[in-house]
């Protein structure tokens, strides 16, 4: 793995990128202004950047959030999240376990993910008892995002009606304005543990990449992924046989510190083997 300290030579090998947005273009409350600049510069070259982001919200819910955060649309070429991969297989679903799920909707999340099914032929019922299947989208705001055991009834008692999960963010962490909290990925892990019947849709799946990609008509080796999560972004990358960068300054950021300001290339290297994945590059943030 090179350990750059700019994305320039990255952009001059490939053609096409495939980014990542919280974490490395931004923190879920502000833009990175470091990530802006590397976006226009992307513009610049006539090259395509693609977003990919498992945010449970549908697109259009993401490019305003963004253009309020002062991303403008023409930085990039399209955005898919995980939020409108389900909102688009509850409107034609795409095999037998999502045909079967009934009409009567569980949602443990907040009120801003509403976007994901509103509109849609779908009762939204207030307790797991009253429910056919579950979306989750994550915590929600009325309980305390870092703390698991503040979700443990809720997800007792889906288990207990034998509830499907939908986890419209397979992340399981985040850092949100400089806070580490549980993403939907951690609520489904549980669910796991409890026997539960999950289906995960956004990296590292396969399939969230499929239109992306097609999107793009490139060939594989000349697109490369840019993400700061080993499990999602580098490894579903790896998945789809293409190239990553791993951005260090996120949610990985204080395992790989040298103490000083920095990020250490030997940490960062053993990290990488360990989880038994091979990004191409490493930079300290997606910086140009």
């Amino acid at each position: 793995m090179e350990h750059l300290a700019g994305f320039a030579p990255l952009a001059e090998r490939y053609d096409g990128f495939v980014l990542d947005l919280w974490g490395v273009i931004h923190d879920g409350v502000n833009a990175f202004p470091h990530a802006v600049d590397t976006l226009r510069h992307i513009r610049e070259t006539g090259k395509r950047a693609l977003l990919l982001s498992n945010v449970p919200r549908p697109n259009d819910a993401v490019r305003t959030m963004m253009r309020r955060m002062g991303i403008e649309d023409g930085l990039y070429t399209d955005i898919l999240t995980s939020g409108e991969a389900v909102r688009r297989c509850l409107i034609a679903p795409p095999d037998l376990w999502w045909t079967q799920l009934g009409q009567r909707m569980y949602h443990l999340g907040p009120e801003r993910d509403r976007p994901v099914y509103e509109g849609l032929p779908i009762t939204v019922v207030d307790s797991p008892e009253e429910a056919d299947f579950v979306l989750n989208t994550g915590p929600d705001d009325h309980r305390n995002p870092s703390d698991m055991g503040e979700f443990e009834a809720d997800l007792q008692a889906c288990a207990q009606h034998r509830l499907k999960m939908i986890c419209a963010n397979p992340d399981l962490v985040v850092i949100r304005g400089g806070v580490r909290v549980l993403c939907a990925g951690s609520l489904a892990a549980r669910y796991r543990e409890l026997g539960g019947d999950v289906r995960s849709l956004g990296k590292p799946e396969p399939a969230v990449y499929q239109p992306v990609l097609q999107q793009m008509g490139l060939p594989p080796d000349r697109v490369l992924a840019v993400g700061d999560s080993l499990r999602t972004d580098i490894a579903g990358a790896a998945g789809v046989g293409i190239a990553s960068c791993w951005v260090l300054d996120g949610i990985h950021g204080a395992a790989l510190s040298d103490g000083a300001g920095g990020f250490d290339p030997a940490k960062t290297d053993a990290v990488a083997d360990e989880a038994g994945l091979a990004p191409v590059a490493s930079l300290p943030r997606f910086v140009w």
